[in-house]
Protein backbone atom coordinates (compact mmCIF):
# COMPACT_ATOMS: atom_id res chain seq x y z
CA UNK A 1 0.00 0.00 0.00
CA UNK A 2 2.74 2.95 1.07
CA UNK A 3 4.90 1.72 -1.65
CA UNK A 4 1.52 2.33 -4.24
CA UNK A 5 1.08 5.45 -2.26
CA UNK A 6 4.51 6.32 -2.99
CA UNK A 7 4.51 5.63 -6.72
CA UNK A 8 0.87 7.65 -7.14
CA UNK A 9 2.86 10.56 -5.12
CA UNK A 10 5.81 10.33 -7.78
CA UNK A 11 3.77 10.54 -10.34
CA UNK A 12 1.89 13.62 -9.28
CA UNK A 13 5.02 15.42 -8.77
CA UNK A 14 6.17 14.78 -11.93
CA UNK A 15 3.04 16.38 -13.36
CA UNK A 16 3.37 19.52 -11.37
CA UNK A 17 6.94 19.81 -12.69
CA UNK A 18 5.93 19.65 -16.48
CA UNK A 19 6.36 23.50 -17.58
CA UNK A 20 3.69 24.56 -20.21
CA UNK A 21 5.18 27.61 -22.52
CA UNK A 22 3.55 30.71 -21.55
CA UNK A 23 0.91 30.72 -24.81
CA UNK A 24 -0.79 27.81 -23.97
CA UNK A 25 -2.61 28.74 -21.37
CA UNK A 26 -4.34 32.27 -20.40
CA UNK A 27 -3.69 34.14 -17.34
CA UNK A 28 -6.65 36.54 -16.14
CA UNK A 29 -6.30 39.82 -14.91
CA UNK A 30 -9.44 41.13 -13.04
CA UNK A 31 -11.25 43.87 -14.90
CA UNK A 32 -12.97 47.03 -13.58
CA UNK A 33 -15.83 45.49 -15.60
CA UNK A 34 -18.80 43.63 -13.41
CA UNK A 35 -20.33 40.52 -14.65
CA UNK A 36 -23.68 39.39 -12.11
CA UNK A 37 -23.54 35.86 -12.63
CA UNK A 38 -22.18 32.99 -11.16
CA UNK A 39 -21.96 29.18 -11.88
CA UNK A 40 -21.12 26.98 -9.53
CA UNK A 41 -21.20 23.35 -9.66
CA UNK A 42 -22.02 20.30 -7.24
CA UNK A 43 -22.05 16.62 -7.62
CA UNK A 44 -26.05 15.75 -6.39
CA UNK A 45 -29.14 17.44 -7.38
CA UNK A 46 -30.30 19.91 -4.98
CA UNK A 47 -33.36 18.29 -4.67
CA UNK A 48 -37.19 19.87 -3.50
CA UNK A 49 -35.86 21.87 -0.90
CA UNK A 50 -38.73 21.42 1.82
CA UNK A 51 -36.97 23.36 4.84
CA UNK A 52 -38.42 21.01 7.56
CA UNK A 53 -36.98 17.66 6.11
CA UNK A 54 -33.38 16.13 5.34
CA UNK A 55 -31.90 14.37 1.98
CA UNK A 56 -32.18 14.24 -0.51
CA UNK A 57 -32.49 18.18 -0.38
CA UNK A 58 -28.68 19.64 -0.42
CA UNK A 59 -28.51 21.82 3.18
CA UNK A 60 -26.41 24.42 1.00
CA UNK A 61 -29.24 25.14 -1.08
CA UNK A 62 -31.62 25.26 1.77
CA UNK A 63 -29.25 27.63 3.09
CA UNK A 64 -29.26 29.97 0.48
CA UNK A 65 -33.58 30.36 0.37
CA UNK A 66 -34.48 29.78 4.09
CA UNK A 67 -33.52 31.19 7.14
CA UNK A 68 -33.05 30.97 11.24
CA UNK A 69 -34.09 33.07 13.87
CA UNK A 70 -30.30 33.14 14.99
CA UNK A 71 -27.28 32.52 13.35
CA UNK A 72 -23.76 31.25 14.08
CA UNK A 73 -20.76 33.52 13.58
CA UNK A 74 -17.32 32.68 14.04
CA UNK A 75 -16.16 31.45 17.84
CA UNK A 76 -19.73 30.13 17.96
CA UNK A 77 -21.02 33.23 18.79
CA UNK A 78 -24.71 33.75 18.23
CA UNK A 79 -25.77 36.20 16.19
CA UNK A 80 -29.19 37.62 15.66
CA UNK A 81 -31.09 36.93 12.14
CA UNK A 82 -35.25 37.02 11.81
CA UNK A 83 -34.99 37.64 15.49
CA UNK A 84 -33.35 40.78 16.33
CA UNK A 85 -33.51 39.66 20.21
CA UNK A 86 -33.93 37.49 22.31
CA UNK A 87 -34.33 36.97 26.59
CA UNK A 88 -33.65 33.18 28.46
CA UNK A 89 -35.49 33.06 31.74
CA UNK A 90 -33.51 32.76 34.80
CA UNK A 91 -34.86 28.88 34.69
CA UNK A 92 -33.52 27.84 30.95
CA UNK A 93 -37.41 27.08 30.27
CA UNK A 94 -38.64 30.62 28.16
CA UNK A 95 -37.41 32.17 25.50
CA UNK A 96 -38.58 35.08 24.33
CA UNK A 97 -37.79 36.12 20.56
CA UNK A 98 -38.60 39.53 19.37
CA UNK A 99 -39.16 39.41 15.69
CA UNK A 100 -37.48 41.22 13.00
CA UNK A 101 -39.73 44.48 11.79
CA UNK A 102 -40.69 44.29 7.97
CA UNK A 103 -39.45 41.43 6.83
CA UNK A 104 -41.31 39.25 3.89
CA UNK A 105 -41.09 35.97 2.49
CA UNK A 106 -39.92 36.26 -1.47
CA UNK A 107 -43.73 35.83 -2.30
CA UNK A 108 -44.50 38.72 -0.36
CA UNK A 109 -46.19 37.22 2.71
CA UNK A 110 -45.49 38.97 5.91
CA UNK A 111 -42.56 37.17 8.50
CA UNK A 112 -44.90 37.64 11.91
CA UNK A 113 -44.73 35.38 14.86
CA UNK A 114 -47.98 33.74 13.18
CA UNK A 115 -45.79 32.37 10.59
CA UNK A 116 -43.09 31.90 12.66
CA UNK A 117 -45.22 29.38 15.35
CA UNK A 118 -47.44 27.80 11.83
CA UNK A 119 -43.50 26.67 11.27
CA UNK A 120 -42.64 25.66 14.50
CA UNK A 121 -46.28 23.76 14.92
CA UNK A 122 -45.36 21.79 11.67
CA UNK A 123 -41.82 21.08 12.83
CA UNK A 124 -43.58 19.51 16.12
CA UNK A 125 -46.33 17.47 14.60
CA UNK A 126 -43.20 15.56 13.02
CA UNK A 127 -41.06 15.24 16.12
CA UNK A 128 -39.87 11.52 15.16
CA UNK A 129 -38.90 12.49 12.10
CA UNK A 130 -36.42 14.64 14.46
CA UNK A 131 -35.53 12.87 17.13
CA UNK A 132 -32.05 12.99 17.03
CA UNK A 133 -32.20 16.89 18.01
CA UNK A 134 -32.76 17.58 20.97
CA UNK A 135 -33.88 20.66 20.67
CA UNK A 136 -37.10 20.01 18.81
CA UNK A 137 -37.30 16.88 21.95
CA UNK A 138 -37.42 19.70 24.36
CA UNK A 139 -39.95 22.22 22.67
CA UNK A 140 -43.27 21.69 24.81
CA UNK A 141 -44.90 24.70 23.06
CA UNK A 142 -44.79 27.80 20.84
CA UNK A 143 -46.99 30.88 21.46
CA UNK A 144 -47.24 34.34 20.39
CA UNK A 145 -48.11 38.06 21.45
CA UNK A 146 -48.98 40.14 18.92
CA UNK A 147 -47.00 40.01 15.24
CA UNK A 148 -43.19 40.33 16.79
CA UNK A 149 -43.01 38.82 19.88
CA UNK A 150 -42.80 34.80 19.73
CA UNK A 151 -42.02 32.41 23.03
CA UNK A 152 -40.94 29.39 23.21
CA UNK A 153 -41.52 26.90 25.88
CA UNK A 154 -39.18 24.18 26.65
CA UNK A 155 -39.90 20.85 28.92
CA UNK A 156 -36.83 21.49 30.37
CA UNK A 157 -33.87 24.23 30.18
CA UNK A 158 -31.58 23.05 27.08
CA UNK A 159 -28.65 24.89 27.17
CA UNK A 160 -28.02 24.53 23.10
CA UNK A 161 -31.16 26.66 22.17
CA UNK A 162 -29.67 29.17 20.45
CA UNK A 163 -26.84 27.08 18.98
CA UNK A 164 -29.23 24.50 17.60
CA UNK A 165 -31.31 27.54 16.01
CA UNK A 166 -28.35 28.49 13.63
CA UNK A 167 -28.87 24.76 11.99
CA UNK A 168 -29.49 24.88 8.47
CA UNK A 169 -32.26 22.15 8.99
CA UNK A 170 -34.98 21.26 10.40
CA UNK A 171 -35.63 25.04 12.56
CA UNK A 172 -35.85 27.33 9.54
CA UNK A 173 -39.15 29.28 7.91
CA UNK A 174 -41.23 28.37 4.72
CA UNK A 175 -44.12 31.00 3.67
CA UNK A 176 -46.91 29.47 5.38
CA UNK A 177 -48.56 30.10 1.20
CA UNK A 178 -46.48 27.22 0.35
CA UNK A 179 -47.55 24.41 2.88
CA UNK A 180 -49.21 21.70 1.79
CA UNK A 181 -53.27 21.79 1.19
CA UNK A 182 -53.30 18.39 3.38
CA UNK A 183 -51.05 17.46 6.03
CA UNK A 184 -47.77 18.87 6.99
CA UNK A 185 -44.69 19.77 5.62
CA UNK A 186 -43.30 15.78 6.43
CA UNK A 187 -45.33 15.54 3.28
CA UNK A 188 -43.98 17.70 0.94
CA UNK A 189 -44.18 21.50 0.17
CA UNK A 190 -45.87 23.32 -2.71
CA UNK A 191 -42.92 25.44 -3.40
CA UNK A 192 -39.72 26.42 -1.67
CA UNK A 193 -40.08 29.93 -0.51
CA UNK A 194 -38.48 31.63 2.28
CA UNK A 195 -37.27 34.91 3.47
CA UNK A 196 -33.55 34.03 2.37
CA UNK A 197 -30.96 36.18 -0.22
CA UNK A 198 -31.73 33.91 -3.10
CA UNK A 199 -35.20 32.48 -5.00
CA UNK A 200 -34.93 29.24 -6.88
CA UNK A 201 -35.81 30.54 -10.09
CA UNK A 202 -35.40 27.50 -12.66
CA UNK A 203 -35.24 24.17 -11.92
CA UNK A 204 -34.29 20.61 -13.70
CA UNK A 205 -33.88 17.55 -12.00
CA UNK A 206 -29.76 16.32 -12.06
CA UNK A 207 -29.03 19.09 -14.44
CA UNK A 208 -29.26 22.25 -12.97
CA UNK A 209 -30.53 24.89 -10.63
CA UNK A 210 -30.64 28.65 -10.94
CA UNK A 211 -31.40 30.68 -7.77
CA UNK A 212 -31.73 34.94 -8.54
CA UNK A 213 -31.35 37.53 -6.08
CA UNK A 214 -34.12 38.28 -3.47
CA UNK A 215 -34.85 41.96 -4.70
CA UNK A 216 -36.75 42.06 -1.65
CA UNK A 217 -34.56 40.87 0.55
CA UNK A 218 -34.43 42.38 4.46
CA UNK A 219 -30.53 42.55 4.79
CA UNK A 220 -27.49 43.24 2.63
CA UNK A 221 -28.17 41.89 -0.83
CA UNK A 222 -25.62 39.89 -2.90
CA UNK A 223 -23.68 41.00 -4.97
CA UNK A 224 -24.24 38.48 -7.63
CA UNK A 225 -27.57 38.58 -9.22
CA UNK A 226 -27.72 34.84 -10.37
CA UNK A 227 -26.33 31.45 -9.46
CA UNK A 228 -26.79 28.28 -11.18
CA UNK A 229 -25.81 25.47 -9.78
CA UNK A 230 -24.55 23.08 -12.50
CA UNK A 231 -24.99 19.05 -11.76
CA UNK A 232 -22.10 17.37 -12.48
CA UNK A 233 -21.58 14.09 -10.71
CA UNK A 234 -18.24 13.27 -11.65
CA UNK A 235 -15.63 15.23 -9.74
CA UNK A 236 -12.99 14.77 -13.17
CA UNK A 237 -15.24 16.28 -15.70
CA UNK A 238 -16.31 19.08 -12.77
CA UNK A 239 -12.63 20.17 -12.95
CA UNK A 240 -12.17 19.86 -16.76
CA UNK A 241 -15.78 22.45 -16.83
CA UNK A 242 -13.94 24.12 -14.45
CA UNK A 243 -10.40 24.97 -16.65
CA UNK A 244 -12.86 25.62 -19.50
CA UNK A 245 -14.15 28.21 -17.56
CA UNK A 246 -17.86 26.65 -17.49
CA UNK A 247 -17.73 26.26 -13.97
CA UNK A 248 -16.85 29.63 -11.48
CA UNK A 249 -16.06 27.92 -8.27
CA UNK A 250 -15.88 24.39 -6.51
CA UNK A 251 -16.60 24.22 -3.36
CA UNK A 252 -16.49 21.60 -0.20
CA UNK A 253 -13.84 18.31 0.36
CA UNK A 254 -16.01 15.87 -1.54
CA UNK A 255 -16.18 18.07 -5.12
CA UNK A 256 -13.16 17.84 -5.80
CA UNK A 257 -10.16 15.30 -5.32
CA UNK A 258 -7.13 15.98 -3.84
CA UNK A 259 -4.67 15.42 -6.57
CA UNK A 260 -6.62 17.64 -8.95
CA UNK A 261 -7.03 20.39 -6.13
CA UNK A 262 -3.05 19.96 -5.79
CA UNK A 263 -2.30 20.50 -9.26
CA UNK A 264 -4.51 23.40 -9.72
CA UNK A 265 -3.37 24.89 -6.93
CA UNK A 266 0.11 24.92 -8.21
CA UNK A 267 -0.45 26.03 -11.24
CA UNK A 268 -0.69 29.55 -10.03
CA UNK A 269 -3.46 30.41 -11.98
CA UNK A 270 -6.35 29.99 -9.71
CA UNK A 271 -7.52 30.35 -6.42
CA UNK A 272 -7.00 27.85 -4.24
CA UNK A 273 -8.08 27.58 -0.22
CA UNK A 274 -7.89 25.50 2.27
CA UNK A 275 -10.90 25.90 5.54
CA UNK A 276 -9.64 25.85 9.15
CA UNK A 277 -10.30 22.47 10.87
CA UNK A 278 -14.16 22.51 10.56
CA UNK A 279 -15.05 18.20 11.56
CA UNK A 280 -13.53 14.72 12.13
CA UNK A 281 -13.27 12.05 10.04
CA UNK A 282 -12.98 8.42 12.43
CA UNK A 283 -14.47 5.46 12.41
CA UNK A 284 -16.67 3.89 14.72
CA UNK A 285 -15.74 0.80 16.57
CA UNK A 286 -18.53 -1.52 17.30
CA UNK A 287 -18.26 -2.60 21.15
CA UNK A 288 -21.19 -5.19 20.79
CA UNK A 289 -20.04 -7.60 17.76
CA UNK A 290 -17.42 -10.20 17.00
CA UNK A 291 -13.68 -9.49 17.78
CA UNK A 292 -14.72 -6.02 18.84
CA UNK A 293 -16.38 -6.48 21.46
CA UNK A 294 -13.03 -6.76 23.61
CA UNK A 295 -11.83 -3.74 24.72
CA UNK A 296 -8.21 -4.50 24.16
CA UNK A 297 -8.77 -5.41 20.14
CA UNK A 298 -10.32 -1.96 20.03
CA UNK A 299 -7.05 -0.43 21.90
CA UNK A 300 -5.02 -2.46 19.68
CA UNK A 301 -7.11 -1.17 16.57
CA UNK A 302 -6.11 2.56 17.92
CA UNK A 303 -2.09 1.79 18.41
CA UNK A 304 -2.28 0.08 14.42
CA UNK A 305 -2.95 3.25 12.53
CA UNK A 306 -0.70 5.36 11.23
CA UNK A 307 -2.53 8.35 11.26
CA UNK A 308 0.85 10.85 9.97
CA UNK A 309 0.94 8.64 6.81
CA UNK A 310 -2.68 9.01 5.66
CA UNK A 311 -2.69 12.74 6.43
CA UNK A 312 0.55 12.95 4.03
CA UNK A 313 -0.20 10.47 1.53
CA UNK A 314 -3.93 11.21 1.39
CA UNK A 315 -4.76 14.41 2.51
CA UNK A 316 -1.19 16.52 0.91
CA UNK A 317 -1.28 17.85 4.60
CA UNK A 318 -4.07 19.58 3.91
CA UNK A 319 -5.96 18.21 7.07
CA UNK A 320 -4.63 17.67 10.48
CA UNK A 321 -4.10 14.52 12.73
CA UNK A 322 -6.93 13.72 14.74
CA UNK A 323 -6.16 12.31 18.46
CA UNK A 324 -9.35 12.78 19.94
CA UNK A 325 -12.33 12.25 18.44
CA UNK A 326 -13.55 15.89 19.16
CA UNK A 327 -10.71 18.46 18.86
CA UNK A 328 -10.01 20.88 21.43
CA UNK A 329 -11.53 23.53 20.11
CA UNK A 330 -14.51 22.22 20.32
CA UNK A 331 -16.60 23.93 23.41
CA UNK A 332 -16.05 21.38 26.44
CA UNK A 333 -14.06 18.93 25.05
CA UNK A 334 -10.52 20.24 25.76
CA UNK A 335 -10.50 17.33 28.49
CA UNK A 336 -6.47 16.64 28.65
CA UNK A 337 -7.49 12.96 26.65
CA UNK A 338 -4.37 10.96 26.28
CA UNK A 339 -4.25 10.04 22.64
CA UNK A 340 -3.59 6.54 21.19
CA UNK A 341 0.09 7.10 19.78
CA UNK A 342 0.89 5.01 16.70
CA UNK A 343 2.72 1.66 18.38
CA UNK A 344 2.68 -1.81 16.77
CA UNK A 345 4.41 -3.28 19.71
CA UNK A 346 1.97 -1.92 21.68
CA UNK A 347 -1.07 -3.06 19.21
CA UNK A 348 0.54 -6.67 19.35
CA UNK A 349 0.96 -6.95 22.97
CA UNK A 350 -2.87 -5.56 23.24
CA UNK A 351 -3.78 -8.66 20.98
CA UNK A 352 -1.43 -11.10 22.67
CA UNK A 353 -3.39 -10.28 25.63
CA UNK A 354 -6.72 -10.70 24.19
CA UNK A 355 -5.69 -14.07 23.19
CA UNK A 356 -5.39 -13.66 19.34
CA UNK A 357 -1.99 -15.10 19.14
CA UNK A 358 0.09 -14.89 15.70
CA UNK A 359 2.04 -18.38 15.35
CA UNK A 360 4.88 -18.56 13.18
CA UNK A 361 4.33 -18.29 9.19
CA UNK A 362 1.24 -17.01 10.01
CA UNK A 363 0.38 -13.62 8.40
CA UNK A 364 -3.01 -13.39 10.56
CA UNK A 365 -3.66 -14.63 14.11
CA UNK A 366 -6.38 -16.69 15.32
CA UNK A 367 -8.18 -17.38 19.01
CA UNK A 368 -9.86 -21.25 19.06
CA UNK A 369 -9.80 -21.86 15.93
CA UNK A 370 -11.04 -18.31 14.33
CA UNK A 371 -8.95 -15.93 12.36
CA UNK A 372 -9.29 -12.01 13.44
CA UNK A 373 -10.81 -10.98 10.85
CA UNK A 374 -12.81 -7.73 10.65
CA UNK A 375 -15.79 -6.02 7.93
CA UNK A 376 -14.34 -2.24 7.55
CA UNK A 377 -17.55 -0.61 5.50
CA UNK A 378 -17.24 2.76 3.78
CA UNK A 379 -19.20 4.19 0.79
CA UNK A 380 -18.15 2.69 -2.32
CA UNK A 381 -18.62 5.71 -3.82
CA UNK A 382 -16.43 7.86 -1.56
CA UNK A 383 -12.68 7.80 -3.38
CA UNK A 384 -11.20 9.01 -0.32
CA UNK A 385 -12.43 7.00 2.43
CA UNK A 386 -11.47 4.15 -0.17
CA UNK A 387 -8.15 4.97 -0.13
CA UNK A 388 -8.12 5.40 4.01
CA UNK A 389 -9.92 1.93 4.13
CA UNK A 390 -7.04 0.35 2.38
CA UNK A 391 -4.18 2.41 4.14
CA UNK A 392 -5.74 1.27 7.13
CA UNK A 393 -6.28 -2.50 6.02
CA UNK A 394 -2.44 -2.15 5.51
CA UNK A 395 -1.67 -1.21 8.63
CA UNK A 396 -3.91 -3.53 10.21
CA UNK A 397 -2.39 -6.85 8.70
CA UNK A 398 1.16 -5.59 10.34
CA UNK A 399 -0.33 -6.45 13.64
CA UNK A 400 -2.34 -9.59 12.17
CA UNK A 401 -5.83 -8.50 11.67
CA UNK A 402 -7.63 -9.32 8.34
CA UNK A 403 -9.77 -6.29 7.65
CA UNK A 404 -12.38 -7.17 4.79
CA UNK A 405 -13.32 -3.93 2.70
CA UNK A 406 -16.79 -3.43 2.24
CA UNK A 407 -17.58 -0.41 -0.50
CA UNK A 408 -21.54 -0.60 -0.84
CA UNK A 409 -23.80 2.37 -2.21
CA UNK A 410 -24.34 5.37 0.08
CA UNK A 411 -28.31 3.88 1.23
CA UNK A 412 -26.74 0.37 2.17
CA UNK A 413 -23.74 2.02 3.98
CA UNK A 414 -26.01 3.63 6.03
CA UNK A 415 -28.45 1.11 6.60
CA UNK A 416 -25.27 -0.95 7.69
CA UNK A 417 -25.02 1.89 10.19
CA UNK A 418 -28.33 1.38 11.99
CA UNK A 419 -28.44 -2.02 11.97
CA UNK A 420 -24.85 -2.51 13.70
CA UNK A 421 -23.87 -4.73 11.52
CA UNK A 422 -19.99 -3.66 11.16
CA UNK A 423 -16.99 -4.22 13.66
CA UNK A 424 -15.58 -0.99 12.19
CA UNK A 425 -17.46 2.02 9.78
CA UNK A 426 -16.76 5.11 8.82
CA UNK A 427 -18.41 7.70 10.49
CA UNK A 428 -17.60 11.72 11.16
CA UNK A 429 -18.73 14.54 13.26
CA UNK A 430 -20.65 17.49 11.91
CA UNK A 431 -18.43 20.20 12.46
CA UNK A 432 -19.76 23.34 14.36
CA UNK A 433 -22.62 24.42 15.14
CA UNK A 434 -23.60 20.70 16.12
CA UNK A 435 -20.78 19.82 18.70
CA UNK A 436 -20.88 18.64 20.61
CA UNK A 437 -24.20 19.01 21.56
CA UNK A 438 -26.11 17.59 18.88
CA UNK A 439 -23.24 14.96 17.91
CA UNK A 440 -23.78 13.49 22.09
CA UNK A 441 -27.79 14.13 21.73
CA UNK A 442 -27.60 11.46 18.34
CA UNK A 443 -25.69 9.57 20.71
CA UNK A 444 -28.85 7.93 22.29
CA UNK A 445 -30.71 7.07 18.69
CA UNK A 446 -30.33 3.72 17.09
CA UNK A 447 -29.87 5.01 13.76
CA UNK A 448 -26.80 5.92 14.29
CA UNK A 449 -23.59 4.46 13.98
CA UNK A 450 -22.26 5.87 17.10
CA UNK A 451 -25.47 4.13 19.26
CA UNK A 452 -24.29 0.62 17.77
CA UNK A 453 -20.84 1.12 18.43
CA UNK A 454 -21.60 2.07 22.36
CA UNK A 455 -24.15 -0.69 22.40
CA UNK A 456 -22.10 -3.39 23.84
CA UNK A 457 -20.61 -0.95 26.56
CA UNK A 458 -21.84 -1.81 29.95
CA UNK A 459 -21.98 1.80 30.86
CA UNK A 460 -24.22 2.51 28.17
CA UNK A 461 -27.45 3.00 30.47
CA UNK A 462 -24.97 5.75 32.38
CA UNK A 463 -23.82 7.53 29.37
CA UNK A 464 -26.75 7.81 28.23
CA UNK A 465 -27.95 9.59 31.20
CA UNK A 466 -25.08 12.13 31.41
CA UNK A 467 -25.92 12.55 27.88
CA UNK A 468 -29.30 13.83 29.10
CA UNK A 469 -28.18 15.64 31.65
CA UNK A 470 -25.90 17.68 30.69
CA UNK A 471 -28.07 18.84 28.05
CA UNK A 472 -30.52 20.11 30.23
CA UNK A 473 -27.98 21.84 33.04
CA UNK A 474 -27.94 25.53 33.38
CA UNK A 475 -25.24 25.37 35.59
CA UNK A 476 -21.96 25.63 33.13
CA UNK A 477 -19.42 24.06 35.61
CA UNK A 478 -21.69 21.29 36.20
CA UNK A 479 -22.24 20.91 32.01
CA UNK A 480 -18.03 20.78 31.71
CA UNK A 481 -17.57 17.92 34.43
CA UNK A 482 -20.98 15.88 32.73
CA UNK A 483 -18.89 16.53 29.62
CA UNK A 484 -15.37 15.22 31.05
CA UNK A 485 -17.44 12.37 32.18
CA UNK A 486 -18.78 11.43 28.99
CA UNK A 487 -15.74 11.93 26.50
CA UNK A 488 -13.17 10.41 29.05
CA UNK A 489 -15.66 7.40 29.17
CA UNK A 490 -15.71 6.73 25.55
CA UNK A 491 -11.94 7.74 24.67
CA UNK A 492 -10.96 5.14 26.95
CA UNK A 493 -13.07 2.77 25.99
CA UNK A 494 -12.09 3.17 22.13
CA UNK A 495 -15.30 2.74 20.41
CA UNK A 496 -14.30 5.95 17.98
CA UNK A 497 -10.86 5.87 15.66
CA UNK A 498 -10.32 9.76 14.91
CA UNK A 499 -8.40 10.08 11.88
CA UNK A 500 -8.51 13.65 10.83
CA UNK A 501 -9.73 16.85 11.66
CA UNK A 502 -11.42 17.42 8.39
CA UNK A 503 -11.31 20.95 6.05
CA UNK A 504 -13.58 22.46 3.22
CA UNK A 505 -11.43 22.73 -0.10
CA UNK A 506 -12.24 25.45 -2.79
CA UNK A 507 -11.08 26.59 -6.14
CA UNK A 508 -12.14 29.88 -8.12
CA UNK A 509 -11.09 31.45 -11.14
CA UNK A 510 -9.03 35.15 -10.24
CA UNK A 511 -11.81 37.00 -11.52
CA UNK A 512 -13.81 36.20 -8.22
CA UNK A 513 -13.55 38.54 -5.18
CA UNK A 514 -14.68 38.51 -1.59
CA UNK A 515 -14.46 34.82 -0.68
CA UNK A 516 -14.23 33.26 2.67
CA UNK A 517 -15.34 30.40 4.51
CA UNK A 518 -18.18 29.65 6.23
CA UNK A 519 -18.22 29.14 10.24
CA UNK A 520 -20.63 26.36 8.88
CA UNK A 521 -19.22 23.29 7.22
CA UNK A 522 -22.29 22.79 4.74
CA UNK A 523 -22.40 26.72 3.87
CA UNK A 524 -21.15 27.89 0.27
CA UNK A 525 -19.71 31.44 0.92
CA UNK A 526 -21.70 32.79 -2.30
CA UNK A 527 -23.38 35.79 -1.08
CA UNK A 528 -20.49 38.08 -0.83
CA UNK A 529 -18.75 36.37 -4.24
CA UNK A 530 -18.24 39.44 -6.98
CA UNK A 531 -17.05 39.07 -10.43
CA UNK A 532 -15.44 40.38 -12.78
CA UNK A 533 -15.33 39.70 -16.61
CA UNK A 534 -11.42 38.18 -17.16
CA UNK A 535 -9.40 39.95 -19.54
CA UNK A 536 -7.17 37.28 -21.58
CA UNK A 537 -3.51 37.84 -21.76
CA UNK A 538 -1.06 35.19 -23.82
Amino acid sequence: MRKALFRVLLVVAAAVMVVLPSCTQPSFQSSTTQTSTLTFSWSQDVGSLNPHRYGPSQMFAQDLVYEPLVTYDRGGKIQPALAESWKVSPDGKLITFQLRKGVQFSDGTPFNAAAAKANFDQILQNRKEHDWLGLVQEIDRVEIFGDRTLQMYLKNPYYPVLQELTLIRPVRFLSPKAFPDEGTTAKGIKTPIGTGPWTLADYRKDTYAVFKRNENYWGQKPALEQVTVKIIPDSETRVLAFERNEVDLIYGSDEISLDAFRQLRDSGQYIAEVSPPLNTRALSINSSRGATKDLKVRQAIQHSVNKDAIVAAIFYNTEQRADTYFSKEVPYANVGLRPYAYDVDRAKALLDEAGWKQRAGQAIRQKDGQSLMLDLSFGGDNKVDRAIAEAIQADLKIVGIDAKLLGEEKQAWRERQASGEFNLIFNETWGPPYEPQAIVSSMRVATHADYAAQQGLSMKAEIDRKIGAVLTTINKEQRQQLYRDIFTTLHEQAVYLPISYSTNIAVLHKNLSGFEFMPQAYQVPINKLSKSKPQHSL
